[in-house]
């Protein structure tokens, strides 16, 4: 099953580690270093260009990725569950 994140961009379910809600839990100390890490290396993809709401961090054969995207942690939370 996949889960859409907006514009064109899908990820498998299984791939996902975990969604977060951006405004949330991006004040944290750990949560900054981790997403400037991630930027840094090129792991970020910017689903498109709104306002962002949430963070998914996937894994896909040991490559990690975050997914920046303009859909609310609790709607992506939703669509797993209504599809499961």
């Amino acid at each position: 099953m996949y889960l859409h994140l907006g514009e064109e961009t899908a990820v498998r379910c299984s791939e996902i580690i975990g969604i977060f809600d951006i405004e949330n839990t991006s004040v944290g100390k750990h949560t900054k270093e981790f997403l400037a890490a991630a930027e840094k290396s090129g792991s970020v993809v910017n689903v498109n260009y709104e306002m962002p709401k949430s963070f998914i961090v996937c894994e896909n054969k040991g490559e990690d990725k975050v997914y920046i995207s303009p859909i609310s942690a609790a709607t992506l939370r939703k669509r797993i569950i209504r599809n499961a």
